[in-house]
């Protein structure tokens, strides 16, 4: 039986973490019984009761694990996390849930049956139902284009917090991977489709969390800066890992 590890990585999730918690680990029950699997809660620096509640829940609940970081970023709670799991498979979902956990068990499958190396949720598939504001829309599809024009990917949607990986596949990018918060999604994938590994493509069902705290355009102009970067980096890193794809 294969080993699945769903990390949440949090920062000042006080509101929703509890909640979504006991909705993951329903729908885990539920739906992925022919997987051992555990939740682990990354907790990247928060200062509210995100801490307090995660430790909560793991004395409630075998299958839920707690890991501090006193550092914030999400990239770097993702490869703590990651790192730390002794699962076949890792993946992560924001807490808040915004994307339909029905598209979990097929991204999962694809990974662990169908040669797959890496598995994401798309919001801009013909098939896949957003709900979220305009400003927002905008920014993500104009990223989403700069991407393709910057650094020629084929994959559709760079930064969709619903992601999963085959550990040893990740340990193969890990030393490669440089960034420490948002962009760790769009480096991930690029650098592993510019290597030959497979990535599969879900349609998601997303809906915007109104709570959201990320700074869009900052974070936007600080992506298209680290793109141009690993632009520059890619030729390398395919040397090193050109012997290594499956």
């Amino acid at each position: 039986m294969k080993k699945l590890d769903v990390v949440i990585p949090c920062l000042n999730e006080e509101r929703v973490l509890e909640s979504s918690i006991n909705t993951l680990l329903k729908f885990l029950k539920q739906n992925m019984n022919q997987y051992k699997y555990n939740i682990t809660i990354a907790d990247n620096g928060s200062t509210d009761s995100t801490f307090k509640i995660a430790r909560k829940l793991s004395k409630e609940h075998l299958e839920v694990r707690v890991i501090r970081l006193t550092k914030r970023g999400r990239g770097r709670a993702l490869k703590k996390a990651w790192k730390m799991s002794d699962a076949d498979i890792v993946s992560y979902m924001d807490v808040d849930l915004s994307t339909e956990l029905a598209a979990f068990p097929p991204m999962i499958d694809a990974i662990a049956n169908k040669g797959f190396q890496i598995g994401t949720g798309t919001r801009l598939a013909k098939e896949s139902k957003t709900k979220r504001g305009f400003k927002r829309e905008f920014i993500s599809r104009t990223y989403n284009l700069l991407v393709k024009l910057i650094v020629n990917t084929k994959y559709s949607d760079a930064q969709c917090g619903f992601k999963a990986i085959d550990k040893q596949t990740f340990q193969k990018l890990l030393p490669h991977l440089k960034d420490n918060e948002w962009f760790l999604d769009t480096e991930l994938l690029t650098i592993a489709e510019k290597t030959g590994h497979k990535i599969y493509e879900i349609p998601v069902l997303w809906i915007e969390d109104p709570d959201s705290r990320v700074k869009l355009i900052d974070t936007a102009i600080k992506y298209i800066r680290d793109l141009f970067t690993i632009r520059f980096r890619l030729n390398k890193i395919k040397k090193v890992l050109k012997h290594e794809v499956k």
